[in-house]
């Protein structure tokens, strides 16, 4: 006697539940990799702000022995200093009485939503983003 038996289902994956995986690794790729890329663009925005201080800083210093901020460069005009990709140029504006420290975004960093970034002497900040987004 010879009983049909049904066939037996191997393991492995369905070419749908396939599909399936591979959809869903697409749409959480699509909501992680951009959330990510901005938390890097706002992690250089941080490298440039401490720059922007320190350096505002140093010309208050220089301002204070020489009793103008006239003459004074800054040390780096790039950041970061430590080498490595440039995120930002720097540029320092002075002359006797005021100054302002700029930092412009170079490369990937251009996609940052607060641009070009500001310090004076009386320590007010700009961006072209949200003042308090931004700083």
């Amino acid at each position: 006697m010879s009983t049909m038996t049904s066939p037996r289902r191997l393991g492995g994956f369905t070419l749908i539940e396939l599909m399936v995986v591979v959809i869903v690794i697409g749409i959480l790729a699509a909501v992680v990799i951009p959330s990510y890329q901005e938390y890097v663009r706002r992690s250089h925005r941080a490298v440039a702000k401490a720059d922007l201080a320190e350096y505002a800083q140093r010309a208050e210093r220089y301002h204070s022995s020489n009793n103008s901020y006239s003459g004074f460069t800054l040390p780096s005009k790039v950041s970061p200093r430590e080498g490595g990709t440039v995120r930002y140029n720097l540029e320092f504006k002075g002359d006797g009485a005021t100054f302002t420290i700029a930092a412009s975004p170079q490369g990937a960093q251009a996609k940052d939503s607060c641009g070009k970034l500001s310090l004076d002497q009386a320590n007010r900040k700009t961006a072209e983003g949200t003042l308090s987004d931004c700083w």
